[in-house]
């Protein structure tokens, strides 16, 4: 794909992921620093990671490069298909190897904790599988008041109104079957983490097997600015909030919460 770093040798001594960790960026370099050290010590599955950037002049593909000699299996991606986190999404999907994608954002520690729980679940059956700030233990540390309000509110009201089964439908930090990618014919606007959203939806309206693993989010892991915008993030989420209700009450199969399947990291379990 164009703007992949990557070479034949690498591929042949990674051989086949399991896992593709697609994470898109917009000048995240000291984030992204941080959070690529953290994976390469944590994630102990066949794995490879793919930095999707808008820019060619993005602060976060000179740490791709220095990283790469200790890190053969991360490669850069330019996304070509148009700006926002949906079009990252769709180009770090495309050049992916793994059987299973996760997504979230280099700014967010709390994900690489659950990553061991979320693949228990792929590997027992779930096609997708979505962290929870809000239940079983979860929570969100850091970001905006507002964000954290309208999050809070969002999934709440999603829940107990339009029937979602999940606790945490707008985060972004999913895990799905890559065969199962298109299926999700995804079409927010490049509005924030808007497309997180969508998919949730759109995997229960599909009938998929839904897991949950919660977690403890801190936002903005160190520094950077928020791309956060209460007007045009409310709008779109809301769009896709009443398509959501409308969708779910057509669905030929109501599913029930008891239907999710929840993994608690050890943390969690001792705690």
């Amino acid at each position: 794909m164009s703007g992949a770093h990557e070479s034949s040798r690498t591929r042949q001594a990674l051989g086949h992921p399991r896992l593709s960790i697609v994470i898109p960026v917009r000048n995240e370099g000291i984030n992204l620093k941080i959070m690529l050290k953290i994976l390469k010590a944590v994630v102990e599955v066949p794995h490879e990671v793919r930095v999707v950037y808008d820019s060619p002049n993005d602060d976060s593909i000179p740490v791709v490069k220095n990283l790469q000699p200790a890190y053969p299996y991360l490669y850069g991606v330019l996304n070509d298909k148009g700006r926002g986190v949906i079009n990252a999404l769709k180009a770090g999907v495309e050049s992916a190897q793994g059987d299973f994608v996760l997504i979230f954002a280099a700014d967010e520690v709390g994900p690489v904790m659950a990553i061991e729980e979320m693949l228990e679940l792929m590997d027992g059956g779930c096609d997708f599988v979505s962290c929870t700030r809000y239940a079983h233990g979860g929570r969100r540390l850091g970001g905006s008041p507002s964000g954290r309000l309208l999050s809070t509110l969002a999934n709440w009201l999603f829940r107990y109104v339009a029937g979602c089964v999940m606790t945490d439908a707008t985060t972004g930090i999913k895990m799905f079957r890559r065969e199962q990618f298109s299926r999700f014919n995804l079409e927010s606007k490049p509005v924030g983490w808007a497309v997180a959203f969508e998919m949730a939806i759109k995997a229960q309206a599909l009938g998929l097997k839904i897991g949950e693993v919660p977690i403890v989010s801190v936002d903005r892991l160190y520094g950077g600015k928020s791309t956060f915008r209460l007007t045009s993030w409310t709008i779109e989420y809301l769009r896709w909030f009443f398509w959501g209700w409308r969708e779910l009450r057509r669905a030929p199969t109501r599913m029930k919460r008891s239907d999710v399947q929840v993994k608690l990291p050890a943390a969690f379990v001792e705690s």
